[in-house]
């Protein structure tokens, strides 16, 4: 893929080619037969969906599929100009891939401080900017989920009044937490996931509740993450304080006793180099490499020179094209962590039918995606073209400025969790088919990459980058909008999936390993 930013070319209406070197362009629209391609007195052969791939030339079996420049399969079969380029005509297949690490490597443009844009955000004790101010509910295990679950509810709007910096009382429950190995990644990186909810800045003070003859011991998990209880830091046992109804009531006690300290938050004008932003796409469609995801990666260009940092994640959703940022890495260190992350799913997934092996979801296959190189091809331009400074394990502390990865899975409440206990106080989702998500504590604005779905879903989608499809917007417009909408849900303005009330089943922490 080249390194300059994608930027979608018209050749007129109906179809958009998004490369010169391009052998493909994509229908705009749902086409019947015989509408020309191009000025050159090419049709279209046979009726085609909108999204879908048509041949610009001549291709051959064997040859490169080009998107961007960029090979996405191989043709089974020849294939004729003007004729749609379905999936059952590309072969999916390994080919290699140059990393050149830090070859392209440039050190992004920082602003002067003194013409960086601000937010209202909370400021915490040791410096850290919060977005919004929970308190939250954290369960070590599953026994206890039910217990943090009937706290927070008892917490209504009518109860919370009193403390209006005080976004909610959010539980976050989860399944896992016994039945699992003692030791090793798979607790560990379940603590650094607790943990980092647990300390991240938009939670103003926690209660910690345990069964007590659980593996993931409650003072066990505190010791891991440097943590030691306080008057915001509370901790919990079901079978010390004597079952489930006592510890519901014990914990609104203390949650009780914590809102008043929560509430002496104040939002104030602080630096966007304050904001970290997590990175996310689900139901992508081929728009998404055309519209959001290139939008998107603007916003992250303009929000790095702002000094802040952007978080791009889902190792299986950017195979294929991980060369594209190994290339822009800040060290060869660098790149090979995320060469290593890359080859670990190859090596985890192998023999399984999962989309890093080829098969993308059914709905990313009805938006026109062919297989994961398309759609790595997308979901990697989230990240914009700027330089790459830190790759992460899932839940690590995100200490880095600029653009940053962590290694996650595609699933995007699984990579969401990660990225926010890494630190991430927003979270900007693009979707092509619709999907449904928020998080707490980190808000998520949600950008659709096509009008029909926004008008139809518009309830769920803040903003509307199909824009650019209809040609009333451009990518750098859109992402100078994206990047003030930003700002504006990070002072405080409600996101469409908060005012739905989205984000208390989204705590969903990777589970790997053995369970018993």
């Amino acid at each position: 893929m080249s390194q300059d930013s994608p930027t979608a070319v018209l050749i007129d209406n109906p179809v958009i080619r998004m490369h010169p070197a391009d052998n493909l362009v994509i229908a705009r629209v749902d086409l019947p037969p015989g509408v020309p391609i191009d000025d050159s007195g090419l049709v279209l052969l046979h009726a085609v969906k909108a999204g879908n791939k048509i041949a610009s030339r001549a291709i051959a079996k064997g040859e490169p599929i080009l998107k961007y420049d960029t090979t996405i399969g191989f043709a089974i079969t020849d294939i004729a100009p003007g004729e749609p380029i379905g999936a059952d005509r590309i072969e999916y297949r390994e080919f290699d891939r140059d990393y050149a690490f830090c070859k392209a490597y440039q050190p992004s443009a920082q602003l002067p401080e003194s013409e960086r844009a601000n937010f209202k955000g909370f400021v915490r004790r040791d410096g850290r900017v919060a977005t919004r101010n929970y308190v939250g509910l954290v369960a070590t295990v599953n026994c206890s989920a039910t217990v943090v679950r009937k706290i927070a509810e008892w917490f209504t709007p009518e109860r919370l009044a009193d403390y209006p910096n005080v976004d909610g009382v959010v539980a976050f429950a989860h399944s896992t937490g016994c039945g699992m190995e003692q030791t090793g990644e798979p607790i560990e990186l379940l603590r650094r996931t607790i943990g980092g909810y647990i300390k991240h800045p938009n939670i103003g003070a926690a209660l910690v509740v345990g069964l007590g003859c659980e593996r993931n011991q409650a003072a066990q998990l505190l010791a891991s993450q440097g943590l030691q209880e306080s008057d915001s830091l509370r901790v919990l046992t079901m079978q010390q304080v004597g079952g489930t109804r006592a510890t519901v009531e014990a914990g609104i006690e203390a949650v009780r006793q914590m809102l008043p300290i929560c509430n002496r938050a104040t939002r104030q004008r602080v630096p966007a180099s304050h904001l970290k932003v997590g990175l996310q796409c689900g139901g992508s469609d081929t728009f998404s490499s055309i519209t959001a995801n290139p939008a998107l990666g603007r916003a992250v260009e303009i929000l790095t020179r702002h000094g802040g940092t952007a978080i791009l994640s889902e190792t299986p959703e950017i195979y294929g094209v991980e060369h594209t940022l190994t290339r822009r890495a800040a060290t060869p260190d660098v790149a090979q962590k995320l060469v290593d992350r890359v080859q670990w799913w190859k090596r985890y997934s192998e023999g399984r039918d999962v989309q890093i092996n080829g098969k993308v979801a059914p709905g990313n296959a009805a938006g026109g995606l062919a297989n994961i190189f398309e759609k790595s091809l997308g979901s990697a331009m989230k990240g914009g073209t700027g330089p790459l400074m830190e790759v992460y394990k899932y839940a690590e502390p995100v200490t880095a400025s600029g653009l940053v990865f962590m290694d996650t899975p595609g699933y995007d409440p699984v990579s969401a969790t990660g990225q926010i206990a890494g630190g991430a106080n927003l979270i900007c989702f693009t979707t092509g088919r619709g999907s449904m998500f928020g998080a707490k504590p980190a808000p998520t604005i949600k950008l659709a990459t096509n009008s029909p779905m926004y008008a139809s879903l518009s309830e769920d989608m803040d903003m509307n980058c199909g824009e650019i499809l209809d040609g009333t917007a451009d990518i750098e417009a859109m992402g100078q909008r994206i990047f003030e909408l930003m700002l504006a849900i990070a002072s405080g303005e409600e996101s469409k999936s908060e005012s739905l009330g989205l984000g208390d089943n989204e705590f969903v922490p990777w589970q790997i390993g053995i369970t018993g």
